[in-house]
């Protein structure tokens, strides 16, 4: 199940004995650990450090199991974390051994196979005196061990989010911390994370928490954002592509100029602005075929709510005035790497995707 479910099932429900945190996004896998925790040992550090067994790499199959039928000494459960469990990973393809090797490898591939029906007879029916979870950064689900957990225990399934699904990640995180954004903090900060190639949690849930730190107001406006969060530099750059969105050229120019004088290097801008007039370029040809919203966000791959505005901001614009602006901000990209033209030209670009039709 994904994050937010996971979460929910632990705080109302009885818990199980068997679990399964697989994932790449370690934001989830921790935060799902520390609820795990939370529960098992109510008195603390002191507690765990008695009752936590940590397992890692190619643990031996029957010391798992022997591990898991141990009965607890001065605590209520064993409690194991095994982390990258091999059953957990794709079977690689098997390569056949010398002659003089079958019969060994044969004695051994039936003792691995009665430890592992073993190993799951366990997992199906597991002792009350311990709880079994499993980190893995992927698990294959056809393996039989997936299947066994998914149908006793539960599993996170902590995929990578998108930026385009930060939406409810970022209500829940300014629930918790006693915050709210006003609209115009919301859209930028949503407007910045659209611009991440990666997103990550752990950074954001770090810039997030110095509202905190910053102010007791429990309402967050964009002039508050834009100051304790000065060192995302997605911030800065949304500033911009919203300026160019809404034609409003001062603002614009005021905001490149910060920008090269903070020494942020202009191949990123135009990179920045190249992706942007793109994005428009799109919304304004979806947008002439009846697709709108929530729909043209899933064919841009975009958050609806950033997909919404974009294709709003679109229609201020012409085709003919945006493909002028990507092939100047193309040429323009070669002159500054051969050393032809200078940043400040970049001003040209604006003058232009700022320049109201007729």
């Amino acid at each position: 199940m994904k994050y937010g479910a996971f979460m929910e099932e632990l705080k109302k429900a009885t818990l199980k004995n068997v679990y399964l945190l697989a994932g790449e996004e370690t934001y989830f896998i921790e935060r799902a650990k520390e609820a795990l925790f939370a529960r098992l040992f109510p008195n603390g550090d002191e507690q765990k450090q008695d009752g936590l067994e940590v397992l890692s790499g190619d643990v031996d199959m029957e010391k798992l199991i022997g591990e898991i039928q141990r009965m607890p000494f001065f605590t209520e459960k064993n409690v194991l974390l095994v982390k990258d469990f091999s059953l957990f990973r794709e079977r690689s393809t098997e390569v056949n051994d010398p002659a003089g090797e079958k019969k060994e490898t044969a004695s051994k591939g039936k003792k691995k196979n009665s430890a592992e029906d073993h190993l799951y007879e366990l997992l199906a029916d597991m002792p009350d005196t311990t709880v079994l979870i499993f980190e893995v950064p992927k698990a294959d689900k056809r393996r039989k061990i997936y299947k066994v957990i998914d149908k006793a225990g539960s599993i996170l399934e902590a995929e990578a989010l998108r930026p385009w699904e930060i939406g409810d990640w970022l209500s829940g995180r300014l629930l918790e911390i006693g915050k709210q954004f006003d609209r115009e903090a919301n859209e930028a900060f949503i407007g910045a994370v659209s611009m991440m190639p990666q997103v990550s949690l752990s950074y954001l849930d770090k810039e997030l928490s110095k509202l905190t730190l910053y102010t007791d107001e429990k309402r967050i406006g964009k002039r508050e954002l834009m100051t304790v969060l000065s060192s995302l530099p997605e911030l800065s750059a949304f500033a911009l592509v919203d300026a160019v969105s809404e034609q409003k050229l001062v603002k614009a120019l005021e905001v490149l100029r910060r920008q090269l004088k903070d020494g942020v290097f202009p191949p990123l801008v135009i990179s920045l602005l190249a992706r942007h007039v793109r994005q428009l370029w799109q919304a304004r040809v979806f947008e002439a075929q009846g697709i709108r919203g929530k729909k043209l966000g899933e064919i841009m791959g975009l958050n609806a709510f950033i997909a919404e505005k974009i294709g709003r901001a679109s229609r201020r614009f012409q085709l003919g005035q945006l493909k002028e602006a990507l092939l100047l901000l193309t040429e323009l990209d070669y002159c500054l790497k051969t050393g032809q033209a200078e940043a400040n030209q970049l001003e040209d670009v604006l003058i232009c995707l700022c320049r109201k039709s007729a």
